[in-house]
């Protein structure tokens, strides 16, 4: 059955990674430059209890990210992040080891919308917001991660959490420079089952994409359920819930959501082919092999994922006849 397994996990990979990948890549627009404007901001407070770990020497990206895990409630040290993500050749830390951390520990990282009210929107929810900013010049950069926890309008300052200061105010005209130069970059970590702010579907669905391929399956399953919640029978939604309860070995519940989404869109073959494994899975070998062999003669010849469906069939019939 491990065999089975395996083989059966790496099928449904590919397939959810290739679909939610193909609907998500779209999403990808470039922000606009835009000039101090707080009209649509209003009254921020400031997040005064986010913790504070001063960074050493090049070391600003661990910094603010522990700053965002430990404030949501990730018991972890300094070090150990700075470990996970500090790249000693680079003298620094990118993007990509961050998230990737993140993700470790189950927190989802949500990249906002790049706008100022974006970031006060989250201060008011209580969740501090990652930013990178460039502060020398494009062809002469300064990267470094600060961490915003408030906005003083009245003042017209942004608080951060930034370097060795645990307070530093800086000019929001001057935030929104050197955060245009780091090309207005900037997260906010999600707890299992959370939304953000103002969440846009498509920026939350491939947030949530990312963390079940970096294998955290519980907390995609929370993920793609909190989805549900919001925007009821999104299909990729309900294919990505169906996929963590799958691997989770959730399979009743696996096969319900494959179920709901078929019934929604019958042609949404990769729902098919994974429905064909969760019934193999309950001992309904029959009824798999029925199921593959109604979606090959549903699939088109030059379909590109017709040879895994193949290999499916092929597979469960190699199943069925050992069990005889």
């Amino acid at each position: 059955m491990s065999r089975i397994f395996s083989s059966r996990s790496d099928v449904k990979r590919k397939a959810a990674t290739g679909l939610v990948a193909a609907f998500l890549l779209c999403g990808c627009a470039t922000i606009p430059e835009q000039v101090a404007d707080i009209s649509d901001v209003g009254r921020v407070a400031e997040l005064d209890s986010t913790p504070f770990f001063p960074q050493k020497r090049y070391q600003c990206g661990p910094a603010a990210l522990t700053t965002l895990l430990f404030d949501s409630g990730i018991d972890v040290s300094l070090e150990t992040i700075t470990g996970l993500t500090y790249i000693p050749g680079r003298q620094g830390s990118l993007q990509a080891e961050l998230l990737s951390a993140a993700r470790s520990y189950d927190r989802i990282p949500y990249q906002l919308d790049g706008k100022l009210a974006a970031i006060a929107a989250e201060l008011k929810a209580g969740r501090p917001v990652l930013v990178l900013q460039n502060l020398g010049v494009r062809w002469y950069p300064r990267w470094h991660y600060a961490v915003v926890v408030g906005i003083d309008t009245e003042t017209e300052k942004v608080i951060l959490r930034s370097g060795t200061d645990r307070r530093r105010l800086t000019g929001i005209g001057t935030l929104l420079r050197t955060w245009q130069r780091g090309d207005y970059w900037g997260v906010v970590l999600l707890k299992p089952g959370e939304l953000p702010a103002n969440p846009d579907k498509q920026r939350f669905l491939r947030s949530v994409a990312d963390v079940e391929a970096s294998g955290r399956h519980r907390a995609a399953y929370s993920m793609w359920s909190a989805a549900l919640e919001e925007w009821p029978g999104e299909p990729y939604a309900l294919f990505g819930k169906a996929n963590s309860a799958f691997q989770l070995g959730e399979f009743a519940d696996a096969e319900q959501s494959y179920r709901q989404l078929l019934a929604q869109d019958p042609d949404f073959y990769a729902a098919r082919n994974n429905l064909a494994y969760v019934l193999a899975e309950q001992g309904l070998i029959a009824a798999a092999l029925d199921e593959l062999r109604s979606l090959l003669e549903d699939i088109d010849e030059d379909d590109p994922l017709r040879a895994e469906y193949e290999s499916s069939l092929r597979e469960l019939l190699e199943q069925r006849d050992s069990t005889r």
